[in-house]
């Protein structure tokens, strides 16, 4: 009777180490496809973010050359350069063009 009970607990142990087994397989499936999409995320981020950079730079050298233009425009016109970032860019007068005006209404 004795070598019985022993046989049914080692029984019972294998079929709980079996379960554990198939169990744990399934999580490490999981958790290989959580890598793979998040290493799919990583590649998109990285690559909006280096889009996002070329855009900058893009747009800093825009800027540096609408700025030169601006000092170009004002040393021939004989008005003072504007130094400063928040500049009317349309002319000597302070008041908004109607056409950007309305642009901004329509925003």
């Amino acid at each position: 009777m004795h070598m019985i009970d022993l046989q049914r607990d080692a029984n019972r142990q294998i079929s709980d180490l079996k379960f554990k087994l198939a169990k744990s397989e399934q999580e490490i499936t999981a958790l290989e496809q959580n890598v793979i999409r998040l290493e799919g995320q990583v590649a998109r981020y990285k690559t909006a973010a280096e889009n996002a950079e070329r855009v900058e730079d893009e747009l800093k050298a825009e800027k540096r050359k609408l700025q030169r233009e601006v000092t170009v425009s004002a040393a021939v016109t004989g008005q003072p350069a504007p130094c400063g970032g928040n500049l009317p860019l349309w002319g000597v007068s302070e008041e908004e063009p109607s056409f950007l005006a309305q642009q901004r209404i329509n925003i």
